[in-house]
C-alpha cells in the first residue's frame, strides 16, 4: 500500500510518501511546499494545490492522509489553515484519491507513543522508524511522514482484524 501524508501550512506544507511492501516501510519521497513569499494569498494556496496534484500524479498513492488540526492560536491563523487545507482537499479530490484525516494527538501517539510529543520528538522517531538518515529533514516533512505512518498502521491493523474474521 502506498500512502501520501500531508501536514498543511501556508508557509511550509509538509508531504511524505511511504509504501508498505513485504512487511517493510519504504520512504519514496518527502519534503515541503513553500509558496513564493511575494505572491498574493490566493496564488500561494493555488501553488500548494498544484504541487500536491503533481505529487499525486507522479507517485500515484492509493490513499492520502492529512492532519486535521482542531486547535489554532487565533482566528486568523485558523482561517488561513482552513483555506490551505481546503486547497489540499481539492487537490486530493481532483486526483480521485481516498482521504483519511487524523488529529495531531493520534499522529504523535502512533509515532512516539505519546500524544503530547513535540515536533522535534516526532522528527527523531520518524527518522528512526523509517531508517532515514537526514540530519536536515524539516519538521513539516517529518510530520507529514508521521501522518502517512499513522494511517498505514491504522490500515494494517484494520486489515489484520478483517483477515482474522
Amino acid at each position: 500500500m502506498r500512502v501520501l501524508g500531508i501536514d498543511p501550512s501556508l508557509k511550509s506544507t509538509g508531504y511524505g510518501l511511504i509504501e508498505f511492501t513485504d512487511q517493510e516501510y519504504v520512504v519514496l519521497t518527502y519534503g515541503t511546499i513553500k509558496p513564493t513569499r511575494s505572491k498574493l494569498f490566493h496564488h500561494k494556496i493555488n501553488e500548494i494545490k498544484n504541487k500536491i496534484e503533481e505529487i499525486i500524479d507522479t507517485f500515484k498513492p492509493e490513499e492520502v492522509a492529512i492532519e486535521n488540526t482542531f486547535y489554532a492560536q487565533n482566528v486568523k491563523t485558523a482561517l488561513t489553515l482552513g483555506q490551505v487545507r481546503g486547497a489540499a482537499l481539492i487537490a486530493i479530490a481532483s486526483q480521485n484519491r481516498p482521504l483519511f484525516e487524523y488529529s495531531p494527538l493520534e499522529i504523535k501517539k502512533a509515532v512516539t507513543g505519546f500524544g503530547q510529543a513535540d515536533k522535534n520528538q516526532v522528527n527523531i522517531m520518524i527518522k528512526t522508524l523509517l531508517n532515514i538518515e537526514d540530519d536536515h529533514m524539516e519538521t513539516d516533512a517529518s510530520d507529514a511522514l508521521g501522518t502517512a505512518f499513522c494511517h498505514l498502521n491504522s490500515r494494517l491493523f484494520q486489515q489484520k482484524i478483517e483477515d482474522s474474521i
